[in-house]
């Protein structure tokens, strides 16, 4: 496990594009790019929160937070694609994923995991926002919502509930509905937060809560490996590399004696990651 930079407070959403893998500071705020050279450039400052993205064939970046928006990587304004509704119990949303078509699956939040918002912990749901950019409910009472990732074959999505130690599944119809939650892996040490999906069909589960690394299951919910980070709280993985056989693994400051000590650590794997589609959500 090959320490790749360091110096962030909470690291999350990584995503593979063009050589480079995006990752944002949840607590510092921005998204940066570290290229294969181990260059990191910064692509957009501020935004704090930011928990999950995904690239979009705009030439850009879905990001969450208090909103679902969309970044161009050529800058400007940014555009909203989603909003919250805390009238309505949804303070935000934190790790989303993309299917196939170019849809998003996305989670909400019924109260911030790491901003004082003064609100007791409440479950959130799972949306789904169509390419039209219209958006429905296909999934409920998620505690804390994270990691998000299809089967290769994409008749299966996994949703990690860290509150509840506990990896879900759903099946998921053509029209992009999900069948009921049902569960794939729970935990009694480390909480599952960002996974990501191998086409060999196993799921790597990042461990935060002195989960110290990334869980590996087979399909049918057995753990086969663990591969260990140098500190607790990992955070997210997800594939890259020149064949999406490096696993890349994210990390936050919590248990460490620096609060800048969220770092990136790269992991050759034996096998392929499943190619995380683009967005294509109307952006109008």
């Amino acid at each position: 496990m090959e320490k790749l930079t360091q110096g962030y407070g909470l690291i999350e959403g990584p995503v593979w594009f063009e050589n480079k893998l995006f990752f944002s500071d949840v607590l510092g705020g921005g998204v940066f790019a570290l290229d294969q050279d181990g260059k990191v450039e910064t692509v957009s400052e501020h935004r704090r929160g930011i928990g999950g993205m995904a690239v979009h064939e705009a030439g850009g970046l879905i990001v969450s937070g208090r909103n679902i928006s969309y970044k161009s990587f050529s800058g400007g304004e940014t555009q909203l694609v989603l909003d919250r509704n805390e009238a309505a119990g949804n303070v935000g949303y934190n790790d989303l994923t993309t299917d196939a078509a170019g849809r998003i699956y996305v989670g909400s939040l019924g109260s911030s995991p790491v901003f004082a918002d003064g609100r007791e912990p409440q479950a959130g749901d799972l949306y789904l926002i169509e390419l039209d950019g219209s958006a429905r409910k296909v999934g409920e009472d998620i505690m804390l919502t994270n990691g998000l990732a299809f089967s290769a074959d994409g008749l299966r999505l996994y949703h990690s509930d860290t509150a509840r130690r506990t990896v879900n599944y759903y099946d998921v119809e053509q029209d992009g509905s999900l069948g009921a939650k049902q569960t794939f892996a729970t935990f009694d040490a480390g909480a599952p937060d960002g996974l990501a999906v191998s086409e060999d069909g196993r799921v790597w589960i990042a461990l935060a809560a002195d989960g110290a690394g990334v869980a590996v299951f087979n399909e049918h919910g057995v753990q086969v490996d663990h591969l260990s980070i140098p500190q607790p709280m990992c955070t997210s993985v997800c594939f890259g590399g020149d064949d999406l056989s490096t696993l890349y693994v994210v990390s936050g400051s919590d248990g460490m004696a620096s609060d800048k000590a969220g770092a990136v650590y790269a992991h050759p794997v034996d096998t392929r990651g499943c190619e995380v589609a683009v967005a294509k959500v109307s952006l109008s």
